[in-house]
């Protein structure tokens, strides 16, 4: 399951679903057996200068490669930045998790 996070200041004219759900979309596009994308969006009440920071996270697989995620990093910036109409600094973080990182599912005590 990849996680994606939106941290951005409050004063941008975004839909934070839509990019997530964007996300979502893009990742599987390439690559149909990632599961669904956690998401999350924060607007940050107190900032300087407009910016959003998105940061995608998945674990990390053999045939996910320096070629799978230059392909990957590209479509979500381009994907991402379609869903931006107001004029801020923009970040995007791709990253990968080792074999020390834990993801299932929590059915309670």
């Amino acid at each position: 399951m990849p996680h994606a996070e939106i941290k951005y200041s409050d004063d941008l004219e975004i839909d934070p679903y839509r990019i997530l759900t964007r996300i979502e979309e893009i990742i599987l596009d390439h690559d149909a057996n990632a599961g669904a994308c956690k998401g999350r969006a924060y607007p940050a009440g107190v900032s300087h200068h407009s910016h959003i920071l998105i940061d995608v996270t998945m674990l990390y697989k053999p045939y996910r490669n320096r070629e799978f995620r230059t392909k990957l990093l590209a479509a979500l910036e381009v994907g991402t930045k379609a869903l931006i109409p107001t004029p801020c600094a923009y970040s995007l973080a791709l990253r990968f998790s080792d074999e020390f990182y834990v993801t299932d599912d929590h059915h309670g005590i």
